[in-house]
């Protein structure tokens, strides 16, 4: 697939970005970061555009504005979704990855994104995540040379950050209303209130979607604190390690079974011991069969 190519205006002339996110806080559904970007020049004319925070509009009017956005030739955009699988993977994983720094790669990419593209970028506008001037001296040892504003509540601040909002939002919006489940169990719906950890039709639904072995469907989050409670009768599952692991009471190196608590999923019985893959504890189907983890090597 060829590589986007940026309006030509952007890259002849200095041009302003504001970066802006969605969906940071529910348990259900995708983050989603977006941005916009338009010649300095513009910026006054931009400022009549009637952008506004998107928290502060009906859906009926973001949307609007989203197609007025589109449709116009003196405003580029881009959006980068990050689906719920990939946030937990990130934040669950043995060198976690927590949600500002989830955040802080989303909107640096969305720079780089840009500047690959050709847009002589001048200033970007952001709305903080953390503390605000370390953030701001993250981005400007990142991408020198580029003039970085970052402020709490950057969207009722700054047109091109108000608009960033917008395209965020609805894109969030449209991935929600558009989500196809990979699942197929029965009975599966989207009543699922707000998406946010306090709603209790949020919280309905996660009891209405949960299994005991495989957990939630894929539009949930796993790795926020609100899933935790929902498994603590859960049924543990010991998984097969991929890893090598070095023995200090045998002559070489012996594979292990890992359990989903030891990968962060803390609403799961933990047993203290590990168990040895290749001896006791291991389904009787793979020891009556002798069976044995292997690698492929390709």
């Amino acid at each position: 697939m060829a590589a986007a190519v940026a309006p030509e205006w952007a890259t002849k002339e200095p041009c302003l970005m504001g970066i802006d996110e969605a969906g940071r806080g529910p348990v259900l559904g995708p983050m989603v970061y977006g941005c916009m970007y338009c010649a300095r020049s513009y910026q006054d004319t931009l400022a009549t555009l009637k952008f506004a925070d998107s928290k502060t509009l009906k859906e009926e009017q973001r949307e609007e504005l989203f197609e007025s956005l589109k449709d116009n030739s003196s405003i580029g955009w881009e959006v980068d979704v990050i689906c719920p699988k990939e946030l937990s993977a990130k934040m669950l994983k043995r060198s976690k990855v927590n949600l500002n720094e989830i955040s802080h790669n989303s909107a640096m990419g969305l720079v780089k994104r840009a500047l690959d593209m050709g847009v002589l970028l001048a200033e970007v506008y952001i709305d903080t995540v953390g503390d605000a001037e370390k953030y701001r001296i993250k981005l400007t040892e990142k991408f020198p040379g580029i003039k970085f504003v970052v402020a709490k509540k950057a969207d009722s601040l700054f047109p091109v950050v108000s608009g960033a909002s917008i395209v965020a939002k609805v894109t969030r919006d449209r991935a929600l209303r558009n989500w196809v489940f990979d699942e197929t169990a029965q009975n599966m719906h989207m009543n699922t209130g707000s998406g946010y950890p306090g709603d209790p039709a949020t919280k309905q639904w996660l009891e209405d979607h949960k299994h005991p072995i495989f957990g939630f469907p894929s539009l949930v989050r796993f790795s926020w604190g609100t899933c935790t409670p929902f498994f603590n009768d859960a049924i543990e599952v010991t998984w097969e390690s991929d890893e090598l692991e070095e023995d200090a009471g045998s002559n070489g190196s012996v594979k292990r079974q890992v359990k989903l608590s030891s990968l962060g999923f803390t609403g799961f019985k933990r047993k203290s011991e590990e168990i040895d893959s290749s001896g006791k504890g291991r389904c009787k189907f793979f020891q009556a069969r002798k069976l044995e983890l292997v690698r492929k090597f390709q």
